[in-house]
């Protein structure tokens, strides 16, 4: 499955094309690297809408129907418990996949999927979006500049004033988890992504639903959590997450980083889910190395098809980043 495809565009379908799967669908569609071929969704009224963007696309009733039609990849955006075996479905097939977070419930949904991808040599990505923001790129550059000396510390917040607005999010066998796995699972993301996969020393967590402290994972979804993690012997983590905290705007997002020689910053504006800024700190002054203004909701997608494009539908060993991820995100939920 690696054959490079030397400038064509590759044939890509999109399995849900409700509010995230069309958000991706435009972003694709707009930069005109692929051609949108196939469409498949059980509401007719998500199949309209995105009809009204790539209206040659072909409607298919299910995803087994797309993993068997003449398409070079698939995206999936459905909800959380189909993820893992629809992504197995599609790689079995020769497919490479660009699928929503989180692409398993579980370390080893995940790991599954992973070695569905190695085995059958395809191309998996994740849409862990915040990677291709201005603004972590640019922290990303201080990182691995060294220049901020030994790092020892590090701070991860997603708080979200509102909750979910379907049923499945609040049932743990569907969605797998709460407010750590629904943007948890972006902070740890960034986490492993940003410091080349390192290494988890020590995890601890509190988890709460509605201000009580979780009994169990398998009946109830956090809306509350807190994590400490040690990494690489040497680097402390303090996680935060939440669901309808009332913290007076509407999301609370940070990313830093603090070492010998100073710190960097990744935090969200004036409550803004969409607009960052990112900051290296020296003391007690600071320097804006990033400002908002970049469109990056659908740049993972979008980095799917060129990758697609350019290197050939062959398997990227970065995917093992996500069962890493993933590990951590079952620690933190104290699974096994």
């Amino acid at each position: 499955m690696d054959t490079v495809l030397a400038g064509n565009k590759p044939r890509i379908g999109f399995v849900g094309v409700g509010w995230i799967g069309k958000n991706r669908l435009e972003a694709v569609a707009k930069e005109n690297t692929a051609e949108i071929a196939a469409i498949s969704d059980p509401n007719p009224a998500f199949v309209e809408g995105a009809l009204g963007v790539t209206p040659n696309a072909d409607v298919i009733g299910s995803l087994d129907e797309m993993a068997s039609a003449d398409l070079e990849g698939i995206v999936i955006a459905t909800p959380s418990a189909l993820h893992a075996a629809q992504s197995i479905e599609a790689l079995n097939k020769g497919k490479a996949v660009f699928c929503q977070k989180p692409l398993g419930r579980t370390a080893k949904e995940v790991n599954d999927v992973v070695q569905a991808a190695q085995k059958q040599d395809v191309l998996l990505s994740v849409d862990f979006s915040y990677r291709f923001t201005n603004g972590i790129k640019a922290l990303k550059q201080v990182l691995d500049s060294g220049e901020l000396g030994t790092i020892y510390g590090a701070n991860l917040v997603f708080h979200n004033a509102y909750g979910p607005d379907k049923p499945w999010y609040f049932d743990p066998k569907l969605a797998g988890g709460g407010c750590v796995m629904d943007l948890g699972i972006h902070l740890v993301d960034l986490l492993v992504w940003l410091l080349d996969n390192p290494e988890v020393n020590e995890v601890s967590s509190q988890l709460f639903s509605k201000a009580k402290l979780l009994q169990d994972i398998n009946e109830q979804v956090e809306d509350y959590a807190v994590a400490q993690l040690l990494i690489n012997s040497s680097i402390a983590v303090q996680m935060a997450c939440s669901w309808n905290l009332p913290a007076g705007v509407d999301a609370v997002i940070e990313v830093s980083f603090y070492g010998t020689n100073g710190g960097v910053a990744f935090k969200n504006i004036n409550g803004s889910f969409y607009d960052f800024t990112t900051e290296r700190f020296y003391g007690t002054s600071r320097q804006t190395i990033s400002t908002p203004g970049d469109s990056w909701g659908g740049k993972a997608a979008v980095n799917w098809v060129e990758e697609l494009s350019q290197n050939g539908n062959k398997f990227n060993s970065d995917a093992f980043q996500y069962v890493k991820s993933a590990e951590i995100l079952d620690r933190i939920y104290k699974r096994g």
